[in-house]
């Protein structure tokens, strides 16, 4: 880099670019070759993060088109399309996803297609690859794979490093080994296993800084203060349904109501009836927002078409009245919602 703004230093003109939104990037980087080696530098985002103007993005991939991913910029309620993934398996899902050092991780998954002419399963259950998207130079990587192969896990980040637990292997058995990823170093390490597995996907969150694993139909919650301690189990009587952390508090849809969950203590915020024919959506927290991403509408007894949807509809619940508004739908995905997770960069 050098010369990027006449008369000024290159560190002052990087700072200077490191104040223009995210969004806004690509077309900053046919300025120049200066200007694009400066807007793919690692230099530029650590002065985004100097000068307080990192983003908050959310990334959603859906049941089609086949392993795409899409970025939501909140601020400016606008999409922005990823490469698609490069993954060998065809409709990647079951997959883990999270995202740690400005990078977004897709980990694990399978595929559950099937070959039409034969009718022969045309894919792996679980897999133990782990891509990352980088959106500094736009590109996905393969890291160190899992030390399993898992599908229907749980995934969580742990003061930067990635925590994966429980789920199925390739032969579809439930597992209660858990591991930890280290992005910097590349390598992943067994960490203590579950006490208890169950035959049904598992889903993981971070609250107060600790890891909590849930099993469908299950109340009981696994919870992972440090590596060190191990897992403790608790019974917490969560209701089941759709679950979103909105600054550091649970929220959970369920019954046609949005409950906040604070241990065994719950209260209604507000009515989601509109979701009741709406499955396989994603439900997620931004700043002081619920968002209700994708799905499906499922059929009843007038119509029977099942329709696939790209509807993002948003839920404040940081002021004294939790007010529903829709965002813009997402421009290229729709349909069942395979993953979704916040993205800082």
């Amino acid at each position: 880099m050098s010369g990027l703004i006449e008369g000024l230093p290159d560190a002052v003109a990087l700072r200077c670019l490191a104040r223009v939104p995210f969004y806004l990037y690509p077309k900053l980087e046919i300025v120049s070759h200066s200007w694009r080696a400066a807007i793919r530098s690692p230099e530029l985002f650590r002065a985004r993060q100097e000068i307080g103007s990192t983003e908050e993005l959310l990334c959603v991939c859906a049941f089609d088109p086949e392993n795409l991913w899409q970025m939501y910029d909140p601020l400016r309620d606008l999409w922005i399309t990823l490469p698609v993934l490069p993954s060998k398996v065809r409709h990647l899902a079951h997959f883990g996803v999270v995202s740690t050092g400005g990078k977004l991780f897709v980990l694990g998954g399978g595929s559950e297609d099937v070959d039409p002419l034969t009718g022969d399963q045309d894919g792996s259950f679980a897999t133990n690859e782990v891509w990352s998207y980088d959106p500094v130079v736009h590109r996905w990587a393969q890291h160190a794979s899992m030390i399993l192969p898992r599908a229907m896990f749980a995934c969580c980040v742990l003061e930067g490093k990635i925590i994966v637990a429980g789920g199925f292997t390739s032969c579809r058995k439930s597992i209660s080994q858990a591991e930890m990823y280290d992005h910097e170093k590349d390598v992943w390490i067994p960490i203590p296993d579950l006490h208890c597995t169950h035959n049904s996907a598992c889903t993981g969150l971070v609250i107060g800084g600790k890891v909590h694993v849930l099993h469908k139909g299950l109340s009981k919650v696994q919870v992972l203060d440090n590596v060190c301690s191990g897992w403790t189990v608790e019974d917490y009587g969560w209701l089941q349904g759709p679950m979103a952390v909105v600054q550091g508090a649970l929220y959970v849809m369920s019954h046609g109501l949005i409950f906040k969950q604070e241990k065994e203590v719950r209260k209604v915020v507000t009515s989601s009836s509109e979701f009741r024919r709406r499955i396989g959506f994603a439900m997620t927290g931004v700043r002081d927002e619920i968002y209700v991403i994708g799905g499906v509408i499922g059929p009843d007894r007038f119509n029977w078409d099942i329709k696939p949807v790209s509807d993002v509809d948003i839920l404040t619940v940081g002021g004294d009245r939790p007010t529903w508004r829709q965002a813009a739908p997402m421009t290229m995905c729709r349909g069942t919602i395979f993953g979704c997770t916040q993205l800082r960069i």
